[in-house]
């Protein structure tokens, strides 16, 4: 259970503060996590720098350049006026200046807290853009990194007439004209100590709506959801959608700005929670309500793993408003999810993300690791230059391998996100130097990640389908229609997306049988035969064995002719018997069975005429009186 302590209170930040063991920076204590994250990004030794100025120091932002030219220990007076010029804006924010820019200790250069830009182009097909563009674009961790490429962007202004020179012939190594490198590229070791650890998916996920993509309709700048979210003013809501659609996030997201206004974020997993750790949670809940008037969100994770008793502890304290629930599913909630707490949430369908957002969301990852990716439309091959510059990436990927990976995640983003972590820590490990191509032997130290590699770590495509979830009942209505419809193509394609997805084949062959007669009938009566024969030979060898014998099967009868006269029949039988009003009819005195002479005595079968003893039809009345002149055959209904 995750829940946010005094730490994240922003009212109760500035009481305490502490000091970064890296770089030495004062700072509140609820923002040393992520300062010192950054930190061992830019060095991972653990050991600041000495205190010899880069040749591009003049690049250092403003706050900087005055922390450096301020005393190692400043006087009273200064202390004293310093705190009398910090604004007072409630506890929410801390002016930048009061930590950014602490006074430098000897022996030790002052470090950003913000991430380095790493090279690598900001989109697709952006490798003549600026790569601080390319920071900018990926989706930053708090809002010192928020603002840092607009100071960053301010600062090169002025000094960026006198490197232009050695700039573009950087730039021109790489095979990207006008473009402009980042100082320094990390190398093939610092990326991968960047991969293990923490899943990219959690590393890269955003903070704020604004880099939130791949759900316009759900959150778009027009929706009510986005305004509500803005106004911070959340409602109980249910998140509804596939694996990697964002649900999640969005919730972090939700977390991430109620922590800045002072409400209580609470995270709970309904596969490990149990019904007294929602109680204790709703208990200090309606003590924050009651004491301190702060509101309390309660996030649950996969809420469909509550059955429904568990579900109705939410049900009063969502109505009276003590806590705020959110939950996510990748189940209907129409069946998984309490009626009664439905009702009290708004659901939000989060639909799977389009392969341009999967795309988006993948770049993002890449510039963050400062990995270059090559484009194959341009002729030069930037792999083959043999400069030994620090300034140039050391770890590559084809941009035949971005796509392919977007495409195989199947909307997916966690899925994508884990694929190119596990195809570059893959290269990484086995520290494979580039094979000769065209008679070129590239560099030991770089690495090259490759569509083979990208498809090798995910073996296969990432089919999206629950054999016990709402996809298993669309594929297989889907299946119905089609051959329904006549449409093989379209029959044989369900078919492989569920037997590919792991679904039972006996269970596909039951579903034919039924549909050989309920759909093809009379019209043609052998298509019975072979359904049933199909799901013999299912029963006999399995699979994989069995796809073909359920191929076959789809196709005779997507060809066959249909008939549903038996099908629509026996409906309006149902229909007449469901329908009818008192006592059932009695069977007719000359239709029943007579086996006894007590039986013969009260009019048993008396007046029946055998068929066979006639020649001609015989003139019977089968029905019971009240159903007479019903046909079922003629839509007559009794």
């Amino acid at each position: 259970m995750e829940v946010s302590g005094p730490e994240d209170d922003p009212f109760l930040a500035q009481l305490h503060r502490v000091q970064c063991p890296v770089c030495q920076q004062a700072m509140p204590a609820a923002h040393i996590n992520s300062h010192l994250d950054r930190c061992l990004l830019l060095h991972p030794a653990g050991h600041a720098e000495p205190a010899a100025a880069p040749p591009r120091a003049k690049r250092r932002r403003p706050s900087e350049s005055s922390a450096l030219k301020q005393p190692a220990t400043p006087t009273a007076a200064e202390s004293s006026e310093g705190e009398a010029e910090e604004p007072d804006d409630g506890g929410e924010t801390e002016s930048r200046e009061s930590y950014d820019a602490p006074p430098t200790p000897s022996g030790a250069r002052l470090i950003p807290d913000f991430p380095v830009a790493r090279p690598g182009s900001p989109a697709r097909k952006g490798a003549g853009q600026r790569p601080a563009a390319a920071a900018g674009s990926a989706s930053p961790r708090s809002w010192d990194e928020a603002e840092a490429p607009e100071e960053e962007e301010a600062a090169g202004d002025a000094d960026g007439e006198e490197d232009a020179g050695r700039w573009d012939a950087d730039a021109a190594a790489f095979g990207a004209p006008g473009g402009r490198p980042h100082a320094r590229a990390p190398a093939a070791e610092e990326v991968r100590q960047m991969l293990e650890g923490k899943p990219l998916a959690d590393r890269l996920r955003p903070d704020a709506l604004q880099d939130f993509v791949g759900q316009g309709r759900a959150v778009g700048p027009e929706t009510l959801l986005r305004s509500l979210l803005e106004a911070n003013e959340v409602p109980s809501l249910i998140l509804w959608g596939p694996p990697g659609c964002g649900k999640t996030t969005l919730a972090h997201i939700i977390a991430n700005n109620s922590k800045k206004h002072s409400i209580r974020f609470v995270t709970l997993s309904a596969t490990s929670a149990k019904t007294t750790d929602v109680r204790d949670v709703i208990k200090q809940a309606q003590n924050e309500k009651s004491f301190f008037k702060r509101k309390t969100i309660l996030f649950i994770d996969e809420i469909h793993r509550f059955n429904k008793s568990q579900q109705d502890t939410f049900l009063p304290h969502v109505e009276c408003g003590t806590i705020t629930l959110i939950g996510a599913t990748t189940e209907n909630p129409s069946f998984q999810v309490n009626a009664a707490l439905l009702s009290r949430c708004r659901v939000i369908v989060l639909e799977k993300l389009p392969v341009e957002a999967v795309v988006t969301i993948l770049m993002r990852a890449i510039n963050s690791l400062g990995i270059h990716v090559l484009d194959s439309s341009r002729p030069a091959d930037p792999l083959s230059h043999s400069s030994n510059s620090s300034s140039e990436p050391s770890v590559f990927i084809e941009d035949k391998a971005v796509d392919t990976l977007a495409h195989l995640s199947d909307g997916d983003a966690r899925a994508g996100l884990n694929g190119l972590q596990l195809a570059v820590l893959a290269r990484l490990s086995a520290r494979k130097v580039f094979g000769k191509k065209t008679g070129q032997t590239y560099p030991p130290g770089r690495v090259l990640v490759t569509e083979g590699d990208v498809k090798e770590g995910l073996q296969r495509s990432h089919i999206l389908y629950d054999r016990a979830g709402e996809e298993h009942y669309n594929c297989i209505s889907a299946l119905h229609k089609a051959m329904r419809g006549s449409d093989q193509n379209a029959a044989l394609y369900w078919l492989g997306r569920m037997l590919e997805g792991g679904e039972d084949p006996l269970y596909v062959a039951r579903r034919l049988v039924r549909f050989a007669s309920e759909d093809v009938g009379l019209a043609d009566p052998s298509a019975l035969t072979q359904a049933v024969a199909a799901y013999q030979g299912c029963h006999f060898i399995g699979m994989p064995e069995c796809e073909v014998l359920l191929a076959q099967c789809v196709v005779y009868l997507a060809r066959a002719p249909k008939s549903i006269e038996v099908y629509s029949a026996y409906s309006n039988v149902k229909a007449c018997l469901r329908s009818h009003q008192g006592p059932l009819p009695p069977v007719p005195l000359h239709l029943r069975n007579a086996p006894t002479r007590l039986m013969k005595d009260l009019g048993y079968g008396q007046g029946y005429k055998y068929n066979p003893a006639y020649s001609e039809p015989v003139d019977q009345e089968y029905l019971p009186e009240e159903l007479r002149g019903v046909d079922f055959f003629k839509q007559r209904r009794c």
